[in-house]
């Protein structure tokens, strides 16, 4: 059971800080469809590929006394900051979890911005479609966020830039 919170720690660990719950989201989908380990179930939500059991672990962790989760008043909206705790810290030292490359491809990912990482996740939720399809399922889903098709292939480009990191 805990070895799934661990991989989710080892996750916030490598990244330093995850700012927002979507971001966090979309970035353990994204690395759970390039091969990383994570095993939370996702469905596809108004925001994208989005996980009950992910949202669970994290509060699970932050009672447990391991993720600091920190709600920030931003504008007209909270937006929450996510970093793991010296005792989050220590339990992961005695509980390595061994997932080579995660370090690279977080840290790119962290970087990114929540509505790019929106649209490369709905990229890859969609993935048995052909380009085409995906591209037509995104405007039609995705018309609020108004995707163009340069940013689509900009999100396959940069799906094939992260499984580059991984071999």
């Amino acid at each position: 059971m805990l070895k799934d919170h661990a991989k989710l720690m080892k996750a916030i660990l490598v990244s330093g800080e995850i700012t927002g719950r979507k971001k966090l989201q979309k970035m353990i989908y994204i690395a759970k469809k390039i091969e990383f380990p994570f095993h939370e179930r996702f469905q596809f939500h108004f925001y994208g590929p989005y996980s009950e059991e992910l949202t669970t672990r994290v509060e699970e962790l932050c009672n447990m006394g391991f993720l600091n989760e920190v709600k920030e008043k931003k504008g007209g909206y909270f937006q929450y900051r996510y970093t793991l705790t010296e005792p989050g810290k220590e339990f992961l030292s005695l509980n390595e979890v061994d997932m080579p490359h995660l370090t690279d491809c977080l840290t790119d990912m962290n970087g990114q911005n929540a509505r790019f990482l929106e649209l490369v996740s709905t990229v890859l939720y969609f993935d048995n479609l052909s380009k085409e399809e995906v591209t037509n399922k995104v405007f039609t889903l995705k018309s609020s966020q108004r995707y163009t098709e340069s940013e689509i292939n900009e999100a396959y480009q940069y799906i094939e830039t992260l499984k580059t990191k991984i071999q």
